[in-house]
């Protein structure tokens, strides 16, 4: 487990870098975010030379020179192990700690991010639903929404969880899993579409798309089917359709 302190950066960009160090769970580096109450001195400091707090954590007289330092912005100083330029890109960044860690680029985040992705995502949406049994797929959806701008983000492993969510919030965005047999997705998705307020868009999840599928999908009044396993240029384009 390798403990890594994060100074500075913007709260979107921070929900995205936690939420890839929760999908490094398990793989050959697991990272978890560094907190004062820990006893334990960080692995790694990670910094935003840009930001206010960046710049005071590197001036302070109590910074520790021992720990391997990596630097987010135009001047880093010459003690960082390795630096990055904005745009973010966080897969990157955390392939670099991989390299630090184990030696190879062990974490598998297949996709592109940072601001070019975030600018695609349509400035009303801000609040989604993920509807689905696996914490997996539950988890890379919500590292995707997150890479792409979307923070608040709320999860239901079933239907009956999933529409006491829709009746208290208000979602611009649900993604419902059509294969598990117990969530019975079109009937949720009918369920979901009949709520008032309406419910901004609806995508479904599946491992079995096909044109008949989509053609059911945009009947019913949903904005198109993301096939399972993901694929990150498809999510891009549904988010485009919001």
């Amino acid at each position: 487990m390798v403990i890594v302190k994060v100074v500075g950066f913007r709260d979107t960009e921070r929900h995205a870098l936690n939420t890839l160090f929760r999908l490094s769970q398990g793989r050959p580096a697991s990272y978890v975010l560094w907190t004062p109450d820990l006893s334990i001195t960080p692995h790694l400091i990670l910094v935003d030379v840009d930001s206010y707090q960046g710049g005071l954590e590197l001036a302070s007289p109590g910074f520790n020179r021992n720990v391997k330092l990596i630097c987010v912005g135009d001047r880093p100083p010459a003690a960082a192990w390795r630096s990055f330029s904005r745009p973010l890109n966080w897969p990157a960044i955390v392939h670099s700690m991989d390299e630090l860690f184990t030696g190879s680029k062990g974490t598998d985040f297949d996709f592109d991010t940072g601001e070019r992705a975030a600018a695609i995502v349509p400035p009303g949406v801000r609040v989604s639903l993920l509807v689905d049994a696996s914490k997996d797929q539950r988890m890379y959806l919500r590292a995707r929404l997150a890479l792409a701008g979307l923070i608040e983000i709320s999860e239901a492993q079933d239907s009956v969880h999933a529409l006491a969510l829709a009746k208290q919030n208000h979602f611009d965005l649900v993604i419902v899993n059509l294969d598990d047999p117990e969530l019975d997705g079109w009937r949720l998705t009918d369920q979901l579409i009949a709520l008032r307020p309406a419910i901004g868009s609806i995508i479904l999840s599946t491992r079995k798309t096909s044109w008949s599928l989509e053609e059911l999908a945009d009947q019913a009044g949903c904005k198109g089917v993301i096939e399972i396993p993901f694929e990150p240029v498809r999510i891009l384009e549904l988010l485009r359709k919001v």
